[in-house]
């Protein structure tokens, strides 16, 4: 008979986790909201303050940098023995100081050629990284910079950057 009480008897009801779920969603938006009101110079800013500033940033026109545009022409770079038979085919221009121009210009050839020995070391696991080109390009960027001086090139802009 004593068994039969035990067996009739439930077990406790495991403690609902809805309210604990409620609480992390009102925390969340609330902190969210919290964040887009400091963000936004609602609290901790005066609205007046931001708004003349917004208002004096729009008045004044845009000024382009004094830069130049120097393009390299178009390459086709084998990938070597791994890559079975595939090209990378590339295209940038440099940005270039208005007064820089001339000497950039003279040395294109070069900065070429320091491409093209640079790219045809990479390998394939090189460039089927998502961020790879972003690292390429710092790394070109650097090389070309080497060759001209510090000062002569400002940035490289990748045109083309395709794989076949």
């Amino acid at each position: 008979m004593a068994e039969a009480a035990t067996e009739i008897e439930e077990e406790p009801k495991k403690p609902s986790k809805l309210p604990l779920i409620i609480a992390l969603v009102v925390a969340l938006a609330g902190g969210g909201g919290a964040f887009f009101a400091i963000y936004s110079g609602m609290i901790l800013g005066s609205g007046e303050a931001g708004a003349e500033a917004h208002a004096e940033e729009d008045s004044e026109p845009f000024t382009a940098p004094d830069v130049v545009y120097v393009p390299i022409d178009p390459m086709v770079i084998s990938l070597g023995k791994a890559s079975e038979g595939r090209h990378l085919r590339f295209t940038a221009n440099i940005e270039v100081p208005t007064n820089q121009e001339g000497a950039v210009t003279k040395v294109i050839p070069r900065i070429v050629d320091v491409l093209n020995g640079y790219m045809r070391a990479l390998r394939m696991e090189d460039l089927e990284d998502p961020a790879a080109l972003v690292r390429i390009r710092a790394q070109m960027l650097r090389r070309i910079q080497v060759v001209t001086g510090p000062d002569a090139v400002s940035d490289l802009l990748i045109v083309e950057f395709v794989l076949n």
